[in-house]
């Protein structure tokens, strides 16, 4: 269940995010740009995130190996909540200038990094659990994780 949870909120804020990609170009980039150049920086730096998963799964899949994969599990966890509550308090371009779009970049980084190492660390954390229904168990998974892209 820990693992539905944690890929579902995981996946929640990457779609919210795209969804929000706007919004925040008009917040982490200067206003003197044209809002079309304003989305598509914010949507460069959704992109960034996505570039971060094979990382994060290269990590993350190292630590789980040498650390257990609960560990890297509940690391990618804890993780991906820190990021979003740092993209949640993060102060705007007109207010700290340059250092919020920088922020902005590393914290989707790591969210992303998190991300990529989270599924494949569930996914394995619950097949070497559950032996007998580790197939049925990590379909369910992805089952869910589906389901929150099309709830969000």
């Amino acid at each position: 269940m820990l693992t539905n949870i944690g890929g579902m909120l995981e996946f929640y804020d990457f779609v919210i995010f795209g969804m929000f990609a706007i919004v925040l170009g008009k917040t982490f980039f200067p206003t003197e740009g044209s809002p079309a150049l304003q989305a598509l920086s914010a949507f460069t730096v959704f992109a960034v995130g996505y570039f971060a998963r094979p990382f994060g799964g290269i990590i993350f899949g190292h630590i789980g190996d040498k650390y257990g994969r609960k560990k890297s599990f509940l690391l990618t966890i804890l993780l991906m909540g820190l990021a979003a509550f740092m993209i949640a308090i993060l102060p705007s371009y007109q207010n700290v200038g340059i250092i919020a779009p920088l922020l902005f970049v590393i914290l989707r980084i790591i969210q992303g990094a998190a991300i990529g190492g989270e599924i494949p660390s569930a996914v394995v954390f619950v097949k070497e659990s559950l032996l007998k229904h580790g197939g049925l168990a990590c379909g369910i998974i992805v089952c869910f994780l589906q389901l929150l892209q099309l709830a969000a």
